[in-house]
């Protein structure tokens, strides 16, 4: 897969800006499973009787098979194939839950995630479809077992979403093959799976978005939620003045502005967790935290100013926050 160093939309080829990240007490009772996928890295981290190292053929293959699919890195992949195609292609049950999960955020955000939005992504420098083309998700439907668009062009991009997906599924596949407690993580997204070997609830930290030392919160992550966060990070770059991210506002074609550098939102799966995060980032300094509020959405937000990062926290995400 084509990688790039530092492009959320690079699908699952570039990492969320790995705003949040694992902090850990590295005891002796755990033991860590690493590995590549998507352009970035993937853990799993459990007790040293989980016996970690018999998931990886199966993580592996689980991954490349999600790359296939739903990668716009990939001249072959079946994303590919829909958006070369003039009125729409056949798409797995899984692609196509994707895409129902990608097109009921949008409606939900009036817009805010946009799935169609990767020739915009791509003209500010942060994704590979470099092509003209229509921005509109309402161009896009399900019909049996295909994906189908209205104006031929129109293209697809998950990136916003898939990488949530790809982490479920490898919790799903973790569960199946016995593993009780584990902390899994790819790109900076997490997902608990029962707790810690001490004991306590898997911790985790909040990179500071602005690359300060200290993290501006500690998040106690109970069993069976996940956490994603968007925001700047390491994915922009500054110009004339101006600070550039790789999150674009669909209704300025052009990245967000404002004074909010990143949104951590908790879920109960990585998917709605990643796609909301997305979502609620690209609303901006305003717009995100009432959409969160509408949608009782759980969400930390941190804005840039002189004295610090104020945080601003919506639905219950404050009983977990340290």
């Amino acid at each position: 897969m084509q990688r790039l160093q530092t492009t959320r939309r690079s699908f699952l080829g570039g990492i969320v800006a790995s705003l949040v990240t694992p902090s850990l007490i590295h005891a002796a009772q755990t033991e860590t499973l690493t590995g590549a996928a998507f352009g970035t890295q993937w853990s799993v981290v459990g007790s040293t009787d989980a016996m970690l190292s018999r998931l990886r053929p199966d993580l592996e293959a689980l991954f490349a098979d999600v790359d296939q699919e739903m990668s716009p890195w990939r001249s072959d992949s079946v994303l590919t194939r829909f958006n070369n195609s003039l009125a729409g292609a056949p798409a797995s049950t899984e692609m196509l839950r994707v895409a129902r999960m990608a097109m009921d955020l949008a409606h939900r955000t009036q817009g805010a995630f946009d799935p169609t939005i990767g020739p915009l992504v791509a003209k500010w420098g942060f994704g590979p479809i470099a092509r003209e083309g229509t921005a509109d998700w309402r161009q896009l439907s399900i019909e049996e077992d295909r994906l189908v668009k209205a104006d031929s062009d129109l293209t697809l991009d998950f990136c916003g979403i898939a990488k949530g997906r790809a982490l479920d599924r490898a919790a799903d596949l973790a569960r199946r093959c016995g593993a009780e407690h584990a902390l899994l993580d790819i790109g900076g997204e997490l997902r608990a799976i029962g707790r810690h070997p001490e004991g306590r609830d898997w911790r985790v930290a909040v990179a500071h978005p602005e690359g300060g030392s200290q993290s501006p919160a500690i998040i106690h992550l109970p069993s069976g939620v996940a956490v994603a966060t968007s925001g700047l990070g390491a994915q922009s770059y500054a110009l004339q003045g101006r600070l550039w991210g790789h999150i674009i506002d669909p209704s300025k074609a052009q990245p967000v502005q404002g004074e909010l550098r990143s949104v951590t939102v908790l879920a109960s799966d990585a998917m709605t967790a990643d796609g909301w995060a997305t979502a609620l980032f690209a609303a901006g300094d305003a717009e995100g935290p009432d959409l969160a509020r509408e949608n009782d959405i759980d969400a930390l937000f941190l804005y840039s100013a002189r004295s610090g990062l104020p945080r601003l926290a919506t639905g219950s995400i404050a009983d977990v926050l340290r």
